[in-house]
């Protein structure tokens, strides 16, 4: 991966409608997303030149500023033709695409009513989140402190910028004992997800998963769990105690960035990457490539 600062990067950036030079997509150091947290963005990956499932992305990122109480302004049929300029201007086949949507400068408060709504697109070389080798061994997950909020305290169903910042300090807390990333509690202390993934685990051949109304129901993890029913392999949505997890055989995360994901370790419990895990990874990376056009 790059080690390129990413404000210091080649090429352009869709913002507010037009195509600018990279260096210059700044925003104001008093815009209130900053200092508020009142942000929507999505994770998209581009595979062969198309975004996968790149409508319902869009469509997620419009339901999740209206849960912060602001209109994006721009459609869905919009954000999809700017994404796919940005994503043809970028020159890549193989991208992460990474839109957010924030309150800008006109006040500086907690209310900020007259605020204009930015949107920004811009599209990157992303490899595997995780390294390869360590990838397919299983990667290591050390348990947060921090858990995800009660769904009364916050709009826990979107993706809002400002939930990501215990999960920030969480990865990093997890990277520092030299964990890979870190499974987060709900609030009631069920397992819920990791810092940017959600996660599955397998059980006598049935996939056991939490229950997504209390934290994103992440796309890739609907496209998992269609997958596996394909397969005619049972998968279970529910409250699963963090004990639970000595009685799992395999564990995998999934998101836009991780993909499919498998785990071998979260803190005392231990898993064995195996049949059910790699299929899925295979059949998630047959999904994802664009197929061709009838003739």
């Amino acid at each position: 991966m790059s080690v390129i600062p990413f404000d210091e990067r080649e090429g352009t950036i869709w913002f507010d409608g037009a195509m600018v030079p990279w260096r210059d997509a700044k925003i104001h150091v008093l815009s209130h997303g900053l200092h508020y947290g009142s942000a929507v963005f999505e994770g998209e990956r581009a595979y062969g030149g198309r975004i996968f499932k790149s409508r319902e992305h869009s469509e997620r990122l419009r339901r999740s500023a209206q849960l912060l109480d602001f209109t994006i302004p721009y459609s869905v049929d919009e954000i999809e033709a700017a994404k796919a300029h940005v994503l043809a201007t970028s020159g890549l086949q193989d991208a992460y695409l990474r839109p957010v949507a924030w309150r800008g400068s006109e006040m500086m408060g907690v209310a900020a009513q007259k605020n204009t709504i930015h949107l920004a697109i811009a599209a990157w070389e992303w490899p595997s989140y995780f390294d390869p080798a360590t990838k397919m061994k299983g990667i290591r997950l050390d348990l947060a402190d921090y858990r995800r909020p009660d769904p009364r305290t916050a709009p826990s169903t979107s993706k809002a910028a400002g939930l990501y910042m215990i999960c920030t300090i969480s990865k990093h807390r997890a990277e520092n004992k030299g964990y890979a990333d870190a499974l987060m509690l709900d609030w009631e202390d069920n397992v819920a997800e990791c810092t940017g993934a959600n996660v599955f685990f397998v059980a006598d051949g049935v996939i056991h998963t939490p229950q997504a109304d209390r934290f994103l129901n992440g796309i890739t993890r609907q496209t998992v769990i269609e997958l596996a029913k394909r397969r005619g392999v049972r998968v279970v949505e529910r409250r699963i105690r963090p004990e639970e997890m000595s009685g799992f055989s395999e564990c995998f995360i999934t998101g836009s960035a991780a993909e499919v994901t498998p785990v071998s370790e979260i803190g005392p419990y231990r898993f064995t990457p195996a049949e059910l895990t790699k299929t899925l990874m295979d059949d998630y990376t047959a999904e994802v490539q664009p197929r061709a056009e009838a003739a």
